[in-house]
């Protein structure tokens, strides 16, 4: 669960991303909420899903997510231009992600005190 809560909150990055680039600088009232309650939303899954998972992957796998889905939001429906070096490079980003999620244990992390 901790992982589909983490998943989700990546994928709300990259709609309050998304949103905030539509809100052009928060001028535009609908783009900036949606921005506004997105970021809430994925910052409170984030939370849920560090009650279980470790800081340094949950926090990590949450940037990548956030950082290549919306890289290919600019790309698609935005027509960014990205080299191919820079293709390579979030090649590499999306690969680190699915990494961290195969060698990270599933056991509980308990919090230190």
């Amino acid at each position: 669960m901790p992982w589909i809560l983490l998943t989700v909150a990546g994928l709300l990055e990259i709609v309050w991303a998304t949103a905030m680039k539509r809100s052009d600088g928060f001028s535009k009232p609908m783009p900036a909420a949606v921005t506004i309650i997105a970021m809430l939303a994925s910052f409170a899954l984030l939370a849920f899903a560090m009650k279980h998972l470790p800081l340094s992957v949950s926090y990590t796998v949450w940037v990548g997510i956030g950082a290549v889905g919306s890289c290919i939001v600019g790309v698609v429906w935005m027509h960014e231009k990205l080299s191919p070096g820079q293709i390579l490079c979030l090649v590499a980003i999306a690969g680190g992600i699915v990494g961290l999620k195969l060698l990270t244990p599933a056991v509980p992390v308990s919090p230190t005190p």
